[in-house]
């Protein structure tokens, strides 16, 4: 019998980039973000004997996914044993398809694990608040815990498992409008891009002091029901991040050339009178915050540089069947 759940991605208006606890996946600086209504990821888990098995895309996984994926099941074993349940000795046979592009920066781990920890939950017996899904998930990937929310998501950074998790936030409406520039699998995965910023980069504890101010400052215009604010904070957070990764030694550029011909674009909307803020997780492809109203204006002024997506906010992960 199998568990089947559905997570959408979520991309940070304030970026989550470095840890502090590499194991627990415990983040510097708190982050927030908004959880899509596209570009989902659906993942079924069902309990078997053997090796646990991970398809992707209709694909048998590589060795280092599918080791991800046994990693973060061995965390859901153990918690099934804590609980006295008879699952946590078994294997199982996972599932999952991505209806957006895989490890381009469009967050597909975000919502990949935030479906698996939703259905192996559920799969091994696991009553679990949303606080404390939203720690498991964060134990496959730290931006998996916001997929777990609806619409709009604090990840408070903590310091311990406990202490490290995501709530609602409550903002104004926005859409978001993707420009998809390239689908390739970037060449420096989030993980490695975080240690390499924080061995190498001579900005790192700038930007961790700076994200600290900034999710306060965000938190406080979402309050305020602030659009531009939101906008400025975001656009000024997203190159600082890509300033501290650039920084690295030898560095590590995520953006391409048309992605910064996109951020240019932006600025000149807001000359002209439409208002758009830029940002960009790890990879090359942008997305351009706005108001509702302003999308398909947004969306007509970007349409040459790429694959062009607009999106409202979301549901959080959610069981979707059970076989």
């Amino acid at each position: 019998m199998a568990s089947i759940a559905r997570a959408h991605p979520n991309i940070a208006l304030v970026k989550y980039w470095g840890k502090a606890n590499d194991e627990l996946i415990i983040p510097v600086a708190g982050s927030m973000s908004m959880t899509l209504d596209q570009f989902a990821t659906t993942t079924s888990v069902e309990l078997a004997t053997g090796n646990d098995t991970f398809e992707l895309n209709g694909t048998t996984a590589d060795a280092k996914a599918t080791g991800r994926t046994t990693a973060f099941l061995d965390v859901v074993r153990s918690l099934a044993a804590e609980a006295g349940l008879d699952t946590a000795e078994a294997h199982a046979k996972v599932v999952s398809t991505n209806e957006g592009p895989t490890a381009a920066g469009m967050a597909s781990s975000a919502s990949g694990f935030a479906a698996l920890a939703t259905a192996a939950a559920h799969a091994y017996g696991l009553d679990l608040s949303v606080k404390d899904l939203s720690r498991l998930a964060r134990r496959g990937s730290g931006s998996a815990l916001r997929s777990l929310i609806d619409r709009f998501a604090v990840w408070h950074a903590g310091t311990s498992d406990e202490t490290s998790y995501a709530e609602a936030i409550s903002a104004p409406d926005m859409a978001m409008v993707s420009v998809t520039v390239n689908t390739q699998a970037k060449k420096v995965s989030s993980r490695d891009g975080m240690v390499a910023t924080r061995e190498t980069s001579p900005f790192y504890q700038a930007w961790i002091d700076t994200t600290v101010t900034t999710l306060n400052e965000m938190i406080a215009a979402c309050a305020a029901e602030d659009f531009t604010r939101i906008g400025q904070i975001t656009e000024t957070h997203a190159h600082r991040m890509h300033a501290v990764i650039n920084a690295t030694h030898p560095p590590i550029r995520y953006l391409a050339p048309v992605s910064w011909q996109v951020f240019e674009e932006v600025t000149a909307m807001r000359d002209d009178g439409l208002e758009a803020y830029a940002t960009a997780d790890a990879g090359p492809n942008v997305v351009i915050i706005c108001r509702p109203t302003d999308a398909d204006a947004v969306a007509q002024r970007v349409a040459t540089f790429g694959q062009v997506n607009t999106f409202l906010p979301g549901p959080g992960a959610h069981l979707v069947d059970v076989a």
